[in-house]
């Protein structure tokens, strides 16, 4: 019997608990075999005794298309609705709570945690009025289980933050150029120039993208 294989063709189509999954298997290791094995079972469906029956080439073309995938630009997603309930990306990030922030840069770090992560930058709107909404309030990260959100929500949301630390960062290294008389303390020095905190996960997220 022939292997039937729905080949996702946009990040919609794979959830982030699939990628996660991905990662966990194959981070850091070239794309053999058995990795090429891996992909299909976890991002078509395929039992992955049914992917052995696959033709060579249909494999490769399949991998090559999903690797693709992880290439393309996303764009950001500031709402979404997930099992009927409308969630939003934070408002104003001015205004985050240290709880929201250290809960950031511990997940934004780790792959595994990353769904978390979701559930801090996203949350439940309890209010809407055109263009504008309210979420719920910052509890804990175990509020919302979002790991089965899709990919171009995930990917958006990293690349809006690694562009939001650099645009951060460059304003912060342009206005100490302007002050020619304070002397920094040279640690604070060294973690403005390369990054402390969340940027560091920011780099991680860059080079996952």
């Amino acid at each position: 019997m022939k292997a039937q294989i729905k080949v996702p063709e946009s990040l919609e189509e794979i959830t982030l608990k699939q990628y996660q999954k991905w990662l966990k298997i194959s981070e850091g290791k070239e794309l053999d075999s058995f990795l090429q094995q891996k992909m299909i079972e976890i991002f078509c469906n395929v039992p992955l005794k049914e992917v052995l029956t696959i033709k060579v080439n249909y494999v490769n073309q399949i991998c090559t298309a999903i690797d693709e995938l992880f290439k393309k630009q996303p764009m950001f997603i500031n709402r979404f609705k997930y099992k009927g309930v409308q969630y939003g990306f934070i408002p104003k990030l001015d205004d985050i709570t240290f709880g929201e922030y250290v809960d950031l840069d511990t997940y934004l770090a780790d792959w595994s945690l990353m769904h978390k992560a979701m559930s801090v930058l996203y949350r439940r709107i309890n209010f809407e009025k055109d263009k504008e909404y309210i979420i719920d309030p910052y509890e804990s990260a175990e509020a919302y289980d979002l790991q089965s959100i899709t990919l171009d929500i995930v990917f958006g949301a990293l690349v809006f933050f690694y562009n939001l630390s650099n645009e951060l960062q460059n304003r912060i290294l342009n206005y100490l150029a302007t002050q020619e008389e304070v002397e920094l303390p040279q640690d604070l020095r060294a973690s403005v120039l390369n990054g402390d905190g969340i940027n560091p996960s920011m780099d991680y997220a860059k080079g996952i993208l």
